[in-house]
């Protein structure tokens, strides 16, 4: 709940702004991606197999994005290898917690993802760099 908190807390206490300098300071704001992240950062970020698995799932989503219970869900299903029937409400709650608490800020920090708590919107926003390196995780695990 922590995320959520500091969150709401920074959005509540802004000042308002001018029409045209509203976007500047938008943590949520789309036009100012110009800060770089580092390939390391996006290395240490995708060796987890549920950041992966939130990357992939969002990836093959219509628009890129999920509501984070559907998201949940497929990642939920895509750690227990697409058996659906395998996953019990103990996985998912332990995965709705780590997503929630670790893996979705981790992927906001490296630019791979935008999530609002707010909505409960998650929507892939992340470069080549990022569908590259999913694309070299996921040969190397066929090739396993």
């Amino acid at each position: 709940m922590h995320f959520v908190h500091h969150y709401v807390s920074m959005k509540e206490h802004r000042e308002p702004k001018a029409p045209d300098q509203q976007h500047a300071d938008d943590p949520l704001d789309r036009t100012d991606r110009t800060q770089s992240i580092s390939p390391d950062s996006v290395l240490a970020a995708l060796a987890n197999e549920y950041r992966r698995a939130v990357l992939d799932v969002l990836i093959s989503a219509s628009e890129r994005t999920l509501d984070y219970e559907t998201l949940v869900d497929r990642v939920a299903i895509r750690i227990r290898a697409d058996d659906a029937e395998r996953v019990s409400d103990e996985d998912r709650q332990r995965i709705r917690i780590g997503l929630y608490h670790n893996h979705l800020p981790l992927l906001t920090d490296v630019q791979a993802i935008e999530y609002d708590p707010e909505t409960g919107r998650v929507e892939f926003v992340g470069g080549e760099l990022i569908r590259d390196v999913l694309t070299l995780a996921r040969s190397n695990n066929s090739m396993e």
